[in-house]
Order: structure tokens, then C-alpha cells, then sequence
């Protein structure tokens, strides 16, 4: 789809997965607003955006800072208008067993994770009902099943997923699509930066990034999913076995109902789908 004028807000939007959305919806057309703590990388891709034809405006925003996701919301608005899609990207993890973990880590994943989640949909909901627009979560995989290493990981992305699942029950007459993204391994420098039990920055990587899904790859799959209103998207490696699917369809039917499987993936009846990455749009 052209985006043309619609204009979407990311958060985390300096690297990863955010700074790979950002390109594709500019590539698309759309207005893009970018949210990050790192101005110098959000003053460069606003760049990047702009010299290809699309406009951009940018805003240092910790999302961990209720204000800072006020402020974010401000720009777009005073830039472009009003709000036709916010994409809640910006997000954290952790390496740490629950026994060792000190629990500021566990506050900090949440503030970022789930909080920065709440900050952002507060502001730009008035927006996104008048436009009748989207919201989108950047979830996980560990948002649906549990993961060892990763308990606050995991507990602020259940969160993010029961937050927006209400939101989207709530908001179901006002014309507000709602969707849940949640990507497998994806090259990025999330296991860079994910925090041990001591709330520092583990500073490696323990998988092969080279083998996983692009970021690239992960943005063109959540515009296409937006583009048609889906209300999951969840991808899954083709390297998994029969029981490791069946295992994380079971866990996707307690968040997501209904699902069965159909050969290489598993499709939600109507809206909701689960996509390997070989799916093409």
C-alpha cells in the first residue's frame, strides 16, 4: 500500500527494527515521526527520509518518561495534524536467572516495555479514533510463551499484549484497528543491549545474527500487515519442528483463539495470522 500523507509515529526509531520501519514507511510515502533517546541517529535518518521524497520530524523521547511520549505526540501533531498510525517499537530485554536478577531490572523492562506502551497509546488515542487509524505493539514471541532468561522480558510483553488486546475490545465501534506484532529472532542490537542481572548491558551477542530474519524483513511484513488491518502477526523460524510449532500454537490460542495449522504456518480464521517468513504480500 502507499502511505501517502498518513502520517505514523515510531518509537525506538534510532535502530533495529524501529530504524527499519521508519525507512519502509517513508519508502511507502507516509510522514514520518521519529521517537528515540539518540538525536544524532534521529537527526540522520530524518535525513535519510526526507532525501527520498518523504517528510520527517523527529523528538528525543525516552518513552520510560511520560512527558517525553506527551512531547513525541505534540511534534506529530504540530508537524503533520494529527496521527494515522503509532507504532509502539521501543522495547528492552534481559539475560538474567529470576533467582539473581535484581529487581530494578525487572522495574526498568517494565517501564520501558509496558509503560512506555501506555504513555504513547494515552496521548495519540484521541487522534488515532478521529483518523480511525492503527496502533501497533511490537511484541514478542516471549509475549506468548514464556522464556528462561527473560522473565521481566516476558511479563512486560504479556502486559503489552493485555493492554492493547482491551484497547482494541474497547475501541471496536470507533473504527481503531489494533495490532499485535510479535517477530522471532531478528538481527538487531536487542541482545546488546539487554541487561543482566545487574541491570548492565550484556554488550554480546549469544546467536548467530547472520542467520536470523533481517529487520528489513520484519518492517516490509508489519507495513503489509497494517496495510490490511491484521490483528496478529506473528512469525515463527521454517527450521522448527512439528512439536515446537504445536507448541507455540497452543500458547498463541491462549492469547489469540481459534488458530489451527495449515501446513508451514498457522492461520487465524478472519483477521488473525501467524506468518513464516517466506510469505510474500
Amino acid at each position: 500500500m502507499n502511505f501517502k500523507d498518513r502520517t505514523v509515529v515510531i518509537t525506538g526509531a534510532s535502530s533495529g527494527i524501529g530504524m527499519a520501519l521508519a525507512l519502509e514507511f517513508g519508502e511507502r510515502g507516509a510522514n514520518v515521526v521519529l521517537g528515540a533517546r539518540n538525536v544524532g541517529k534521529l537527526k540522520e535518518l530524518a535525513a535519510m527520509i526526507e532525501s527520498k521524497g518523504s517528510r520527517a520530524a523527529w523528538c528525543e523521547t525516552d518513552v520510560a518518561r511520560e512527558d517525553d511520549c506527551r512531547q513525541l505526540i505534540e511534534t506529530a501533531v504540530g508537524t503533520f495534524g494529527g496521527i494515522d498510525i503509532l507504532i509502539c517499537n521501543a522495547g528492552i530485554s534481559m539475560r538474567a536467572l529470576y533467582d539473581t536478577v535484581d529487581i530494578a531490572v525487572l522495574q526498568r523492562l517494565m517501564d520501558v516495555n509496558f509503560w512506555g506502551t501506555v504513555y504513547c497509546t494515552k496521548y495519540a488515542l484521541p487522534y488515532i479514533q478521529r483518523s480511525h487509524g492503527s496502533i501497533v505493539g511490537v511484541s514478542s514471541v516471549a509475549g506468548i510463551h514464556g522464556l528462561p532468561g527473560r522473565t521481566g522480558y516476558s511479563a512486560s510483553k504479556y502486559a503489552m499484549t493485555g493492554l492493547l488486546e482491551t484497547l482494541r475490545i474497547e475501541n471496536l465501534r470507533r473504527g481503531v484497528h489494533v495490532m499485535i506484532a510479535c517477530p522471532g529472532f531478528t538481527a538487531s542490537n536487542v541482545r546488546f543491549a539487554a541487561l543482566t542481572a545487574d541491570g548492565s548491558p550484556q554488550g554480546e551477542t549469544p546467536r548467530a545474527e547472520d542467520k536470523m530474519m533481517t529487520a528489513e524483513e520484519a518492517a516490509q511484513l508489519a507495513a503489509a500487515s497494517v496495510d490490511v488491518k491484521k490483528l496478529a502477526l506473528i512469525h515463527y523460524s521454517p527450521r522448527y519442528t512439528d512439536y515446537d510449532l504445536k507448541q507455540l500454537l497452543s500458547e498463541a490460542q491462549g492469547v489469540f483463539p481459534n488458530t489451527v495449522l495449515a501446513r508451514d504456518r498457522a492461520v487465524f480464521p478472519i483477521e488473525y495470522d501467524i506468518l513464516s517468513k517466506y510469505v510474500k504480500y
